[in-house]
């Protein structure tokens, strides 16, 4: 029941990326099942169940092209058990022969530098893989690590799918995409695609001039710039679990408190922990307990909603975007 008038969104880019496992990708990276235990997205599931929300679950197919079956079963698993099933892709990692057997040439491999009929081609197949097996309409889309472009959106908007879920000003500003807003909240892209932002907050590097008042004569002699490469620069963080700093539920949002809308970033390999490989394995449940509490907090404060209820809310009135984006901005600029 929708009461609070805050809300919040749960979602988990799903995901079996190859070097992210040694073998058994889906099982290992999504499913989350090792031999010392188990934490994936059914447990993500289960935490919601025990207070009756659903997560979103953007599902790639293109990371583990070569175990679309298996893929498959994950989508139809979270559809059957009333989960939201919503469109991601990392096209970087489809084999080199993808695109030829399109009519469409290998390179570009990512999203961020398509132009439209390549973009429109793969959220049109993609997306198609899902519906195919939920029988529902893709609502929402994320770009794999947020690589996305002005004809990414133009895409959306001809496959019929209503919103984006790509703005994030840390991508843009490490150049995974070409223009984000500076906002947490829904905006309307010129095309009409309703942009839901991954909540971040701005701050400011380790090293900051501010704090330290030194001259610029003292930054250069100190070979201040070449130890931090990020000094004096911005950058945003994201609200996301796990994080480095502590999974108490009060450090993940304190930065946040007051926010209207939260869009939490997880992904299927978030209750895990990475090897001396980079691997992702099991190790305990301590993330899993985090998790839990994390959940069980924001459910105190906020409607945690899905991408069917945020439509719902936006058609009401209840949630409503700022303004209108041209899409220019983001538009991608080829190289003479």
């Amino acid at each position: 029941m929708i009461r609070k008038n805050r809300y919040a969104m749960l979602t988990v880019d799903t995901e079996a990326l190859p070097l992210r496992a040694s073998d058994e990708h889906v099982k290992r990276l999504i499913w989350g099942e090792h031999e010392a235990g188990t934490a994936g997205v059914r447990e993500m599931c289960a935490v919601g169940n025990e207070i009756g929300v659903r997560h979103i679950f953007f599902v790639d197919f293109c990371g583990a092209f070569n175990r679309q079956d298996e893929i498959r079963e994950v989508v139809r698993w979270l559809d059957q058990n009333g989960q939201d099933v919503q469109l991601h892709t990392h096209p970087e990692y489809l084999p080199p022969d993808f695109w030829p057997q399109h009519g469409l040439k290998d390179k570009p491999r990512y999203l961020n530098q398509f132009d439209y009929k390549k973009a429109e081609f793969t959220i049109g197949y993609f997306g198609k893989m899902i519906s195919d097996v939920t029988g529902k309409p893709v609502l929402g889309f994320r770009a794999g690590s947020f690589r996305w472009n002005a004809d990414t959106i133009r895409a959306l908007q001809a496959a019929g799918i209503p919103v984006s879920f790509n703005n994030s000003m840390h991508a843009s500003i490490v150049g995974q995409c070409i223009y984000s807003e500076p906002t947490n909240l829904p905006y309307m892209w010129s095309n009409g695609v309703i942009e839901v932002p991954v909540t971040e907050r701005q701050f400011y590097p380790q090293v900051r001039k501010s704090l330290w008042k030194i001259t610029d004569f003292v930054v250069k002699h100190l070979k201040v710039r070449e130890r931090y490469p990020d000094f004096g620069k911005e950058w945003w963080r994201r609200l996301q679990f796990p994080v480095s700093y502590g999974n108490s539920p009060s450090l993940i949002l304190r930065p946040y408190r007051g926010h209207s809308l939260l869009v939490l970033l997880m992904h299927s390999w978030s209750l895990l922990y990475w090897d001396k490989q980079g691997h992702g394995t099991y190790r305990d449940d301590q993330r899993l307990e985090a998790y839990r509490k994390l959940v069980h907090r924001l459910a105190k404060d906020y409607d945690i909603i899905t991408t069917t209820e945020f439509l719902d809310l936006h058609a009401r009135g209840k949630i409503s975007t700022t303004h209108t984006v041209d899409l220019a901005n983001a538009e991608l600029r080829l190289k003479n």
